[in-house]
Parts: C-alpha cells; sequence; structure tokens
C-alpha cells in the first residue's frame, strides 16, 4: 500500500488527504495546533473551486451548505456606483461557505486510512535522490512515498527545499466575520447585502450565507463580512478592533454600518495579508521512489483580493489525486510541478494586478482610479474569472 504524510491540516491539507485515502493510500495527517479547529468566518468558492471540490469526490454535500454570491456591484464610501451591479451566469458565479461547514465536509471525507496526529512541529525535511522522503519533528521522523506541504504562508518545508520565496506583507489587514443568523439584522429591500464599496486603503465586501440549514440539513446561516485596511495588524485586543473599524467605516453607505453594530467582537477574525514574492522555482521535487509536493499557501500565498486562495488549494489537491491516478511515483511528483507552476503564476498576477487597482492612494491616484473602475475593474475581474474557469481536473 503506498503511503503519504500530508503535513498541515487547513482545508487544502484534509482535501488532499482525504482523496488520496480513498483512493487507497495510507495517511499520515501532521497538524501543528493541538486541535484542528476552523475559524468561525466563511470563505468564497469560485467556479474552478467548486469544480475541484467535485473532481475530489467533495460535490454531493456542496448544494447544502453553499450560498450563491451575487454581483454586488462596487461603491464609493460616498455611495456613488463605481461599477453597477451586474447579472452572471450561474455557471460562474460564485458561492460563499461558511467554514465551519466545510470544515465539517472535509473531515467527513478523511475515512478510516488517515491518522491524524496533532501538536506535531516540522522542523526536519529529507528529500535526497536515495531515499524516501521524510519529515520530523525532533522526536520522531514520518516517512512515506510522498510527502504533501500543505503547511501554510509559514511552511517549514517550502522553507528548506525553496527557500528563494519570501514571505512579504501585503501592505494591509483584513478582519473577518460572520454574524450567525440569530443576531443578523433585518434588512430592507433596498439594502441588498451583497456589494463591495471601496475608499482610499479601505475596502468592505459582504455576503448573505443564507438562512439556517433546515432538518437535515447543516448549513450555518448568517452574514459574513470581510473588511481591509492599510496597514499593520493592530494589537488591540478585539473590542478595540471592533470600535477601529466602526469609527474608520463611520458614514459608508447602509448596510455597512448596520452590521458593524451586530458584530460582537468574539465573531471578529484578524488577518495580516502576507503573499510570497517570488514564487517558489519548483513545486514538486522528487526524492528517491517518489518525493515532495507544496500544496495551497505553501506554494502561492497571494492577497485575497481575487478570492483564489481557497480554490486554487483544492486545485491542487485535485490535480495532485488525477496525476497519482495516471502515473507512476515519481513521475506524477514531476507532472505535477509542470502544471501548477504557471496556473500560479497566471492566478497571482491577475491577482496582483487588482491589487494595484484596489490599494489606490493619494488624491490623484484615486481620483485615476474611481474614473478607470468601471472599465478597469470588470476587464480585469472577467480576465480573472475566465482564468479560473478555464481549469479542468487532469482527464
Amino acid at each position: 500500500m503506498r503511503s503519504a504524510v500530508v503535513v498541515g491540516a487547513g482545508l487544502g491539507g484534509m482535501a488532499a488527504a482525504g482523496v488520496l485515502a480513498r483512493s487507497g493510500w495510507q495517511v499520515t495527517l501532521l497538524e501543528r495546533a493541538d486541535r484542528v479547529r476552523p475559524e468561525a468566518t466563511a470563505v468564497v468558492l469560485w467556479p474552478n473551486g467548486v469544480r475541484a471540490l467535485r473532481a475530489l469526490g467533495l460535490g454531493d454535500g456542496l448544494d447544502a451548505i453553499a450560498t450563491p454570491l451575487p454581483d454586488g456591484g462596487v461603491r464609493r464610501p460616498d455611495g456613488h456606483w463605481l461599477v453597477q451591479a451586474r447579472s452572471t451566469p450561474a455557471e460562474r458565479m460564485p458561492v460563499v461557505v461558511h467554514r465551519e461547514d466545510l470544515h465539517d465536509a472535509l473531515i467527513a471525507g478523511l475515512g478510516d486510512r488517515v491518522e491524524l496526529r496533532t501538536g506535531v512541529t516540522v522542523r526536519t525535511v529529507r528529500a535526497a535522490s536515495g531515499e524516501r522522503p521524510a519529515v520530523g519533528d525532533g522526536r520522531h521522523t514520518y516517512e512515506a512515498d510522498l510527502v504533501v506541504a500543505a503547511d501554510g504562508t509559514d511552511s517549514e518545508i517550502r522553507r528548506h527545499l525553496a527557500p528563494e520565496a519570501a514571505v512579504v506583507s501585503s501592505g494591509c489587514a483584513a478582519w473577518r466575520a460572520v454574524i450567525p443568523w440569530y443576531r443578523a439584522p433585518q434588512l430592507p429591500d433596498d439594502q441588498p447585502v451583497h456589494g463591495e464599496t471601496l475608499g482610499a486603503g479601505y475596502r468592505f465586501l459582504a455576503a448573505s450565507l443564507g438562512e439556517r440549514g433546515t432538518a437535515g440539513a447543516s448549513r450555518r446561516g448568517g452574514v459574513y463580512w470581510v473588511a481591509t485596511a492599510a496597514g499593520a495588524p493592530r494589537p488591540e485586543p478585539p473590542e478595540i478592533q471592533l470600535a477601529l473599524l466602526k469609527r474608520w467605516f463611520a458614514g459608508w453607505p447602509a448596510p455597512i454600518g448596520t452590521l458593524l453594530e451586530a458584530t460582537d467582537p468574539e465573531d471578529v477574525v484578524q488577518q495580516e495579508i502576507r503573499e510570497l514574492r517570488p514564487l517558489p522555482k519548483a513545486y514538486g521535487f522528487p526524492a528517491g521512489p517518489g518525493g515532495v509536493v507544496l500544496l495551497g499557501d505553501a506554494a502561492h500565498a497571494m492577497p485575497p483580493h481575487l478570492g483564489q486562495g481557497a480554490c486554487l488549494a483544492f486545485e491542487d489537491a485535485a490535480t495532485l489525486a488525477g496525476l497519482l491516478r495516471e502515473s507512476r511515483l515519481p513521475d506524477a511528483v514531476t507532472a505535477y510541478d509542470r502544471l501548477r507552476r504557471p496556473r500560479a503564476a497566471t492566478m497571482v498576477r491577475q491577482t496582483r494586478r487588482m491589487s494595484a487597482v484596489l490599494q489606490a492612494r493619494g488624491r490623484l491616484a484615486l481620483r485615476a482610479r474611481d474614473a478607470a473602475l468601471g472599465t478597469i475593474s470588470p476587464r480585469l475581474r472577467n480576465t480573472a474569472a475566465a482564468a479560473a474557469a478555464a481549469w479542468q481536473p487532469p482527464s
């Protein structure tokens, strides 16, 4: 029986561990934290992410936990429309999913061939040509035919194998929250939840997660919002951070103020936005009879402006699984590198172009951005959407 060690029990790591186990592999899933617990936020999945989940065999339950996310347009803080809402074909419409619901689906898909070990911090990596790949924590060595590095932006495995890839700040921080269904405000018809508002260094997006699931459905309802601001993360406690958000976004169009008032401090999750510059020179490293691959943020951490982080991680897992069904190790590792590097580079390039538009600051830059946004933003979004939609799992 073939064996794999997957390092990191985030969304991408669990997806990879589950599909390998369902394909007959014996999998050891290592997680640094003492518990595997998702953030109480949400994730947007574009059509390529949905397609990847279906390729991973996890599509059956997705409809029960996903809410379609229509285009809500883009406004300035004074309410002026920069980009009007548009009708989006169903096949190109993203969906929003509560992370806890998605986490539950991934846990259910692990099966009994996955051994989960928590509290394991990988410190050593072995990827020599004459030996089976392995990782170690200083006490134990975990050896397998394949090692999947899904250990996030600060990947220790990537640091050993692709030291050229540096983690840098994207120059902003994000705050995310889900207002649960029982506290979500009832909004008038002229105040749709879906939409984006863009200011000078500040951005606010919101989406409905729908109603709480009825009998037989696990979906957690509520309203999901994301606020970004230029600068470093705030050191203050959540109560003060929420008060700052209310001050920063005071006077912005409804329903932003209503949503912030309905948010409790414990709902808010702060995150520094970081990325890899440059990207790794390789995503696959043949070693002995197998090899090591980089997956998810360990391979291509990027700003969230196009919502492709989780989608690309699921693409990585689906691509890896498809190649392992078609090819023998280490050929599958080489093919994974050949397929995933140009794909990730394309999506990172699209994200950086959008970042340049969204993060414009200064009076002249903002005037130029607002004047051109009606043309530039849809074109960039359409280009990114087309690039995302073009992905297909290996046949």
